[in-house]
């Protein structure tokens, strides 16, 4: 299934091909890999019934192909919901490892669960990161935490196309093997490639984007093993992932140069659409107006012109099997 630009429905659109030979007086076609294909994911799903409602507009109006549903967060059933009714949106589970509570009781994961908090995950990533790169973090544990937040997505009769992370957790691979054997084991076959290729020249009067940037360019030598893990393990990911730098800081002009930048072959765009109302406001996180620019930009018509202008084909992750 791949969405047309500029259009509110899904529609069945034959991948662009060319003709690569004759057999038995009948044309063979090849996969054109010269195109550009791009899943526009909306994290957060399930965080408040703001941010729920936000990504359902941004798909029905715009161009979000496919969202990641916290298995829990506040509001769970509301975007369970909502999902089971907006039937040409991916969904995909939004790992939560930091800043939250293990849909596990705590007594099962204590190696997760930050010391004196009583029974909620590290706040801080830079905590997590260190437990698991120390060996303090039980592998066996987590795999048990990602496989059951992915199980209450199939209970709640959501068919799962992929597997992400809140704050990319799984770019580290003490993280990733074990989430990679969870979503094995719960028929889940992709995962998100957390890796960004973001040109310096984006950076240019843009102050603000460089301590993403930092961050990016630190953890890019491990991108060759995630690559190997993940065809280890007989599962799909993208080429990489645009608008990770830009969480928080997208408008129109940082989305163009992404657009503009875009190399051939399968990405993925991650966004974060959403209401900055009260229900947001009892939420830990730094991203709140921006949630609501976030919707602008990605339901506005000057993106779908963008997109299209550029020969950007919308898939969703059931495009990449």
């Amino acid at each position: 299934m791949v969405r047309s630009i500029g259009s509110k429905a899904m529609s069945e659109r034959p991948t662009a091909q060319r003709p690569e030979a004759k057999a038995n007086g009948r044309k063979v076609f090849l996969l054109d890999c010269r195109l550009r294909r791009l899943i526009v994911n909306a994290d957060d799903f399930g965080l408040t019934r703001g941010v729920n409602r936000a990504i359902v507009e941004a798909h029905r109006d715009g161009i979000v192909t496919s969202a990641t549903l916290m298995a829990n967060g506040a509001a769970f059933d509301d975007a369970a919901s909502l999902a089971r009714t907006t039937l040409q949106l991916g969904i995909g589970c939004h790992v939560v490892l930091v800043d939250g509570r293990p849909v596990l009781s705590a007594e099962k994961v204590p190696s997760l669960i930050n010391p004196g908090s009583g029974s909620r995950f590290h706040d801080s990533l830079v905590g997590f990161a260190y437990g698991a790169v120390t060996g303090r973090i039980r592998p066996d544990e987590l795999e048990a935490e990602v496989a059951e937040q992915i199980k209450k997505l199939q209970d709640a009769g959501l068919s799962v196309s992929h597997v992400d992370t809140h704050k990319h957790t799984h770019v580290l691979p003490q993280v990733l093997c074990p989430l990679l054997r969870a979503a094995r084991s719960c028929g889940v076959g992709a995962v998100r490639n957390p890796f960004e290729r973001l040109h310096i020249s984006m950076l240019s009067g843009r102050l603000r984007l460089w301590k993403q940037y930092g961050m990016i360019k630190s953890l890019s030598g491990l991108a060759r093993s995630f690559r190997n893990e993940v065809a280890a393990a007989g599962m799909v990911t993208c080429d990489g992932t645009i608008g990770l730098a830009t969480t928080g800081f997208l408008d129109q002009a940082v989305l163009r140069h992404l657009i503009d930048a875009l190399p051939e072959g399968s990405w993925e765009m991650v966004c974060h659409p959403g209401y900055n109302d009260a229900e947001l406001a009892q939420v830990k996180t730094r991203l709140r107006e921006s949630r609501v620019q976030e919707l602008q930009i990605l339901t506005s018509r000057e993106t779908r012109d963008l997109l299209a202008s550029g020969g950007i084909q919308l898939i969703s992750y059931s495009d990449l099997g």
